[in-house]
């Protein structure tokens, strides 16, 4: 989702609100996407970026520590894997208090691209 597609949707849905009016007084519309450094909440996130870099919080520690970062290495069942320059470590889901994609330049590159690909497929 790109910012022109933010700004699409929220001329649509403001046209939408100014007719129908289903809010008394005023109020502030806005339309955003997760961004690229997006959180990770559900299994399937932890999946679907494997392979991306990865900072993770534990509620309680894991191994003496409850901070996290390394690449994505996906989920197993109930476990989440992280690659750290010292070794894999193996996260519990349930124990993540906080996990989200850390923005380098390697994911940048991967999101222009994307993006590059996406406006050429439409036209």
């Amino acid at each position: 989702m790109t910012v022109d597609d933010c700004a699409a949707i929220s001329r649509t849905a403001s046209a939408v609100l100014d007719v129908e009016d289903p809010l008394a007084g005023s109020y502030t519309l806005e339309v955003s996407s997760p961004g690229i450094d997006r959180p990770l909440v559900r299994p399937k996130d932890f999946e679907r970026f494997a392979g991306r870099e990865v900072k993770a919080e534990t509620g309680a520690p894991i191994d003496g520590r409850r901070r996290f970062r390394g690449r994505l290495l996906g989920i197993d069942g109930a476990m989440v894997r992280i690659a750290l320059p010292e070794g894999t470590v193996t996260l519990p889901y349930d124990t993540i208090h906080k996990a989200h994609l850390v923005m380098t330049n390697e994911m940048l590159a991967t999101a222009r691209a994307e993006r590059r690909a996406a406006k050429e497929g439409q036209g």
